[in-house]
């Protein structure tokens, strides 16, 4: 399922959904179907490791790489695949 940005023209707001192309996307804040879909923002060059480095950092700190060796662990938080 792709992502897209929308801004719903009721409410104006802004937000991002996963869309399958049989759904018929709502907003979130309003329930409105009158949407405008937007460009989405790419992440500048250069900021997309530290992102995934700190996106991994944060999944440690919650728990989420318990179930992962040490020796896994350490490899995941550097970066390298298991």
């Amino acid at each position: 399922m792709p992502m897209f940005d929308y801004h719903c023209k009721a409410c104006q707001a802004g937000f991002e959904l996963l869309v399958r192309s049989s759904t018929v996307p709502t907003c979130p804040h309003c329930g409105s179907t009158d949407l405008e879909k937007c460009v989405s923002r790419i992440a500048p060059a250069g900021k997309i490791e530290a992102i995934r480095m700190s996106n991994r950092r944060l999944a440690a700190a919650q728990g989420h790489f318990n179930h992962y060796s040490p020796s896994e662990q350490a490899r995941l938080l550097k970066g390298k695949s298991v």
